[in-house]
């Protein structure tokens, strides 16, 4: 099975949750990462596509927050769980395994944690799958 790699932030995902992917490959400033079973996973959920999808516009998704700018911060869990019909906790286990896969960072303010895409993220995974498949 041939090894897929994809480029993302260093860094992108702060607070509590952390990326789990390996550090640096190469001399560029990007970060290589490997497309494995932790971003496949990510990717079969569903619930973790629809997050995606309300995470590209998150103000025609989301009401404003009292905390945090939806776009700059990234939405609330709680916004998003209450959107998605599920617990907070279930929530932020689908988030975390999109943070660990790279696809979305997240930031603490206070004692909530936000989320948003991460772009670069996303841009790298679609040019190395439209490559290597």
């Amino acid at each position: 099975m041939a090894k897929i790699t994809f480029l993302g932030a260093a860094g992108t995902v702060t607070g509590s949750t952390r990326s789990r992917w390996p550090g640096p490959r190469s001399s560029s400033p990007a970060v290589n990462w490997m497309l494995d079973a932790t971003v496949l996973a990510a990717l079969a959920s569903p619930k973790r596509l629809q997050i995606l999808d309300w995470l590209r516009d998150p103000t025609a998704h989301f009401p404003p927050q009292r905390d945090g700018d939806l776009v700059e911060d990234g939405v609330c869990v709680v916004f998003i769980a209450n959107k998605l019909g599920v617990a907070q906790p279930t929530a932020t286990a689908h988030l975390q395994a999109l943070a660990r896969a790279g696809l979305v960072t997240a930031k603490r303010i206070g004692q909530w944690t936000f989320y948003k895409r991460n772009e670069a993220g996303l841009r790298a995974l679609k040019q190395k799958v439209a490559e290597e498949l």
